[in-house]
């Protein structure tokens, strides 16, 4: 999947990662408590999921099931790359600075950080 998923289609991903397949109507009531979207909008969403081919629907009966095609580990990890890409160069460690003096890291989130470190030498 090249193209970029909008927040809001990001919204529906979510839903869709978490239980799948669901109708379009199962949708617009699990994202109604977060967002006041029409049925009309959800279907919106979903039709520019399925273009970009990061859904896939199968008819059944009157309606459509949706289903994720792509899985929510390898969007993260292509969204995180874009991230470190475009604002740090690509490189990992300005990030890392960067959250740490921003962030004021406490003792407990610094040893967690030695942890990850020591197990990935390992």
């Amino acid at each position: 999947m090249s193209e970029r998923i909008s927040d809001a289609e990001l919204a529906i991903m979510e839903i869709l990662w978490e239980e799948s397949p669901l109708t379009a109507t199962d949708i617009a009531q699990r994202v109604k408590p977060h967002r006041e979207w029409s049925i009309t909008t959800v279907k919106t969403l979903l039709s520019r999921l399925v273009t970009k081919k990061a859904l896939d629907n199968k008819r059944e009966g009157r309606r459509f099931l949706y289903s994720p095609i792509v899985e929510r580990t390898t969007y993260v990890d292509g969204e995180s790359q874009r991230f470190v890409d475009r604002l740090f160069g690509g490189k990992f460690m300005p990030l890392v600075a960067h959250l740490a003096e921003k962030e004021k890291l406490s003792p407990a989130e610094i040893t967690e950080i030695e942890k990850i470190l020591k197990d990935l030498k390992s």
